[in-house]
């Protein structure tokens, strides 16, 4: 597989100097760094593309033989070595870049020292939002933009801290390993504890000129506006994780996450149990009696139902997949529409005078060893059916 071009790869032309690259892959291992991205391989992989480019054009011997000859003239044979051109590890980047990690990111970028030890990570910390979401919006998922206030890198310092860049220099109290370690004497011996510097706050570093902007946490109150993805079914109380999505790490660190809260704003006439959807719907005395094709509202739009002959009070119609989908599965729940008949309260002289014609008619006696079956026997045979 051939290799990029180093300069596309830092995105600087071939006439760039020495600060210029210097900065650009300052910029990209910002960008790219592995603690930044947790997980992400891709990234990983450009952050040691990114290191490898510079190795090379940072050097001006390097940067000559390979403008000559391209990738064939830095390759470990004509460099005499070293890792230029062969893929570079991560101990190769921090112990050969210790200076310029310790200049341009204050010595513990994304927690290495120059000496590849591990240093304290700043973190950001996570946020929390509410997202109010209709039951057409679970049903079919959506795509939220939302302005969140928040903490952001500084735009003047890139984060960092340091004014111009190159302003750290090596904590005193820990001499830069971040930690220091008391003895204490007891009737057992002495005891030996280590914890993080008061002075640089276990960062090994100490700004020399803090910005100006965010006072050397390379972090600003600021507003970000962000794209987010929910799934279709989730439900009232989940709460979705955006990784790197919350406020940023101080110096360079990591992002917290964004933990988003669903929330359901309730329907006119529609109710949601789980999966399913309730409806309730009220039909005359004759649509009850002669059966009708009525309209019910769903989540997709209206929906023509049709009702038999002599359906009684209490009756459930089930239309299959017209629920929401189970955020745990592929199935999709139903709809259930609870038939009630209407008893008007108040009848005309003539009204009044068909139902007491009616109510000598032996249909219209009730008959409690109907074969019809009750609501919850009807229950009972809906749910068996899953």
């Amino acid at each position: 597989m051939s290799k990029r071009d180093y300069y596309e790869i830092l995105e600087v032309s071939k006439d760039a100097t020495e600060a210029e690259i210097k900065k650009a892959y300052r910029q990209k291992a910002i960008k790219f760094h592995p603690d930044k991205n947790p997980g992400d391989s891709t990234a990983e992989d450009k952050f040691k593309e990114a290191a490898e480019a510079y190795e090379v054009l940072s050097h001006a011997d390097k940067k000559s033989r390979y403008d000559r000859f391209g990738h064939a003239g830095v390759g470990s044979a004509a460099s005499g070595g070293g890792f230029s051109g062969g893929g570079m590890s991560m101990d190769d980047i921090f112990s050969n870049f210790g200076d310029i990690f310790g200049s341009a990111f204050g010595g513990d970028f994304g927690g290495f020292s120059s000496g590849g030890q591990r240093r304290r990570v700043n973190k950001g910390s996570n946020l929390r939002v509410k997202v109010k979401l209709t039951l057409e919006e679970v049903a079919t998922g959506i795509e939220k933009t939302i302005k969140v206030n928040k903490y952001i890198d500084c735009k003047t310092c890139s984060g960092s801290g340091a004014e111009g860049g190159a302003s750290y220099s090596s904590c005193s109290t820990c001499r830069g390993s971040g930690q220091v370690t008391r003895i204490t004497n007891t009737f057992l011996g002495q005891m030996q504890t280590s914890s993080a510097c008061p002075h640089c706050g276990g960062e090994g570093q100490i700004i020399k000129n803090k910005c100006h902007v965010c006072a050397g946490n390379g972090i600003i109150k600021g507003e970000d506006v962000i794209k987010i993805k929910l799934p279709p079914g989730v439900t009232e109380g989940m709460q979705l994780s955006v990784s790197g999505k919350g406020n940023a790490g101080a110096r360079s660190g990591i992002s917290g996450d964004l933990i988003v809260l669903i929330e359901e704003i309730p329907h006119a006439e529609l109710q949601r149990d789980g999966s399913n959807i309730i409806y309730d719907k009220y039909i005359s005395i004759p649509e009850a009696t002669l059966g009708a094709t009525i309209e019910i509202p769903t989540i997709e739009g209206m929906a023509r139902v049709k009702i038999s002959p002599g359906t009684q009070a209490g009756r459930i119609l089930r239309l299959k997949g017209k629920g929401l989908p189970d955020i745990n599965s592929y199935r999709k729940g139903d709809q259930l529409v609870n038939i009630n008949v209407w008893t008007p309260k108040e009848l005309t002289k003539e009204e009044k005078a068909i139902m007491e014609k009616l109510a000598n008619s032996r249909n219209f006696i009730p008959n409690p060893s109907s074969k019809d079956k009750s609501f919850f026997s009807r229950m009972k045979e809906y749910f068996e059916g899953y």
